[in-house]
């Protein structure tokens, strides 16, 4: 039976919840919750150390090494997301029609894709916050799952529907992130 063990720093404090089927995630810049599917893990804290336990049924087995990895990874992710927080860094590119953009009632507006007259809506997920400063929009949050969602549905906002891509390049695109 192979194991995962995860080094948790000073400052970043972990719990598990529910028989160990969740496990939060709390630092100096918020707290984020991560689901443990106990039918192939389990996981035990033991001082500073997380540790994800594969199950023992045989049938599992690649199932279970597959999953400990990804939670491993999720929650080291996590963890940095915790104590130092994640951005996301967007451009708003145009070259046929000025696109701009709000935010209103924790959704994303864009205006004028395309020449539109009705405007796009994305929705922003979990505690992320977006700022949009003239054409720079950075997303910024906690959760990884959360900002990179956030992330993805601004940029599918600006998608050129029935229109040749070639000739239509407007859209919302990643710049960086760090």
């Amino acid at each position: 039976m192979l194991m995962q063990e995860i080094k948790i720093p000073s400052g970043v404090k972990l719990e598990l919840q529910n028989e160990g089927s969740e496990i939060t995630i709390s630092g100096k810049l918020g707290s984020t919750r991560k689901h443990v599917n106990t039918r192939l893990l389990s996981a035990e804290l033991n001082g500073d150390t997380l540790s994800i336990k594969e199950t023992k049924h045989k049938k599992l087995a690649k199932k279970s090494a597959l999953a400990a990895q990804s939670l491993a990874s999720e929650i080291s992710r996590a963890v940095s997301g915790v104590e130092g927080g994640l951005e996301k860094h967007m451009r708003i590119v145009f070259a046929h029609f000025p696109m701009s953009m709000e935010i209103k009632d924790g959704k994303v507006m864009a205006k004028n894709v395309l020449g539109e007259k009705k405007p796009r809506v994305a929705k922003i997920v979990g505690a992320t916050k977006v700022e949009i400063k003239g054409q720079e929009v950075m997303v910024k949050g906690v959760d990884p799952y959360d900002v990179g969602q956030t992330a993805a549905n601004i940029h599918r906002l600006s998608f050129a529907r029935r229109k040749d891509s070639r000739v239509f390049q407007d859209g919302i695109f990643y710049v960086a992130e760090e």
